[in-house]
């Protein structure tokens, strides 16, 4: 089956959990409202519906392939890019200044869910370029600006990030790419860098290399990183292209998964060195870095909302159509679609449970980070900034690892015929995986999030967002519902378990460091967990009372309060656990010694 945008689930998040409205409010925003953003929901679905995922499985077929330093992408890649790029999809939330739509995170994030899910290989070639311009509008200079931002706006440009070495992963202190500096101001860039995605490709005339490098004589570690632009063509002082810049692509990965996208090694400086502008100050790389890292990690999390969306809906239309086996209550005669079969409907309300949730809490903290770059109110500001930083490991790492479970899930609805290639449900699953690896695995999310989030602040944070949880308590408490009743036992009891290991943690991390991270990413996911099983929550509360009212679409609210119920049942009642684990499991973890493994 084809993909259908979830517009309806989207709007009813953006409206009434992401304060959709409150965000039209804000300076810069005033056309923003809840008009604009289904006006650009129906726009984006169509596209994505009719032209790029139709791509998807083509993608996995015909992957891109390499030959003689050059990339083909797959057939119709370009052209759909070339659809994507003129109806202005790259520059949705980036500057109008510069060429783009100047609209909120609110709005693109679902935009990015809608591309993710329609073609997740295709989606990562405007998400690596949305982290380069993002940078450079951090730190690039008025002049690197407005060479590189409006044409890769346009999609006549597109960008990556190259921060990783065959000697270098998630320790970029260990980088030892280098940058000889050059009379005129440039630099002469020397180096391998790998996993560059779409570090080559056909779809664009340019391709605009942010490469982290160390300046000759620069301190070691991290503190000597600096960041530049290396372009595949160098620009002209009239902004035409000119000559071809010494960076070479020498081979693309075969991956398990998103073959289309093309994971690119490139070789700078082979022919006497690749020409690179500085992006800032020199040693200031890694910071700049992060900018782009930030809003990758969170757009990471959207792919795992996109690709756990996709599963299910493939996954609903299979249990709709598969007859096997007679109901085990016996309310039909004969064999049945398995739909009818219980757990067959445990495992889709796990998939459309997880995914409600997870999208309910991208898009909540898409409106924090919108209130914290154009509120006029500095403490107002100060606040949404804290807790969308604390909710980015937790989209990025919760999000990402139940998408592994949704697209497993997905194959088992299918049974054997999910093991079967030709189903599409396997590509899910395999699709899947990067997402839990690129931007940063699980486990250094949870390390930010232990280090970062919540020991710097002494869980000051954590412990004020368990507050707004109480909010949402009381509002359940007002309801006399089953519903209401049974979600409200599980969000207390997961808030409560969820306090005990922030004090854990934040009483601990100095003290007895390998404890607190022995149970890092279980810490994250009892979070992500919780802040799931919370924005439910809230659908709920509203669901009920628009039901009360008499207004709305009766089926869609109905089904948000059993989804919600659901979760609260089969996977926010797993958090006291979880606690247990990380409060009291730590010395389990690391009791044996490691010549025994």
């Amino acid at each position: 089956m084809s993909y259908v945008a979830p517009i309806k689930d989207m709007l009813f998040c953006m409206k009434e959990l992401a304060g959709l409205e409150e965000v039209a409010r804000l300076p810069g925003f005033e056309d923003a409202g809840l008009d604009t953003a289904q006006a650009v929901l129906e726009e984006c679905a169509k596209l994505n519906e009719g032209v790029i995922a139709p791509l998807n499985w083509e993608g996995d077929k015909y992957p891109s392939s390499w030959h003689d330093g050059k990339v083909t992408t797959t057939p119709g890649f370009k052209e759909a890019f070339r659809e994507y790029a003129e109806g202005g999809w790259q520059g949705l939330q980036h500057p109008a200044d510069f060429g783009g739509q100047g609209l909120p995170k609110t709005i693109g994030a679902a935009c990015g869910e809608m591309l993710n899910s329609a073609n997740l290989s295709f989606a990562l070639c405007p998400l690596l370029t949305d982290g380069a311009i993002e940078a450079l509008l951090t730190a690039g200079t008025p002049e690197q600006q407005t060479t590189f931002i409006p044409k890769m706006i346009s999609g006549e440009w597109t960008g990556t990030m190259n921060l990783t070495e065959p000697q270098a992963g998630s320790d970029l202190a260990l980088v030892r790419t280098r940058a000889e500096p050059q009379p005129d101001g440039t630099f002469k860039i020397f180096g391998t860098k790998i996993f560059i995605t779409y570090g080559e490709h056909d779809m664009a005339q340019n391709i605009v290399h942010l490469v982290l490098a160390r300046v000759v004589g620069a301190p070691e570690g991290v503190k000597g990183i600096s960041l530049f632009i290396v372009p595949k063509f160098l620009v002209n002082a009239d902004g035409s292209l000119g000559a071809r810049n010494d960076a070479h692509c020498v081979s693309i990965e075969h991956k398990l998964g998103i073959k289309a996208s093309p994971t690119a090694v490139l070789q700078f400086g082979d022919h006497g060195g690749a020409v690179g502008q500085l992006i800032g100050q020199e040693n200031r790389g890694l910071e700049y870095m992060f900018i782009m890292m930030n809003a990758a990690r969170y757009a990471v999390g959207v792919q795992g909302i996109a690709i756990a969306e996709r599963a299910y809906q493939k996954a609903v239309a299979y249990a709709k159509d598969r007859v096997q086996s007679r109901p085990v209550d016996g309310s039909l005669p004969g064999s049945a679609a398995i739909i009818h079969h219980p757990d067959v409907k445990r495992m889709l309300m796990t998939m459309r449970a997880y995914t409600e949730g997870c999208r309910a809490m991208a898009l909540t903290a898409a409106s924090a980070f919108d209130a914290a770059h154009h509120h006029p109110d500095k403490e107002v500001r100060q606040q949404n900034q804290a807790f969308y930083e604390f909710m980015v490991p937790l989209v990025k790492g919760y999000s990402t690892e139940m998408s592994l479970e949704v697209t497993s899930l997905g194959v088992q609805v299918h049974g054997g015929m999910g093991f079967i290639e030709e189903t599409g449900a396997a590509q899910y699953y395999r699709d899947a995986k990067i997402l839990t690896i690129y931007e940063g695995t699980t486990a250094i999310q949870a390390n930010d999030l232990v280090g970062r989030k919540t020991a710097r602040d002494g869980g000051r944070t954590a412990k004020a967002i368990a507050g707004q949880i109480e909010h949402t308590e009381a509002a359940l408490a007002k309801s006399g519902s089953a519903a209401a009743q049974s979600t409200l036992k599980r969000l207390r009891a997961a808030r409560e378990a969820f306090l005990q290991v922030v004090d854990f943690v934040a009483g601990n991390t100095k003290a007895s460091p390998n404890a607190v991270f022995a149970g890092s990413v279980p810490y994250l996911m009892l979070a992500g967990n919780l802040m799931a099983g919370w924005q439910l929550a809230r659908a709920l509360v509203v669901a009920e009372q628009q039901l009360a009212q008499g207004g709305g679409d009766t089926g869609f609210l109905q089904a948000k309060v059993a989804t919600a119920r659901f979760y609260a049942e089969h996977l926010l009642s797993k958090a006291p656990g979880v606690r247990d684990a990380i409060v009291d499991g730590g010395e389990s973890v690391t009791a044996l010694p490691i010549d025994a493994y």
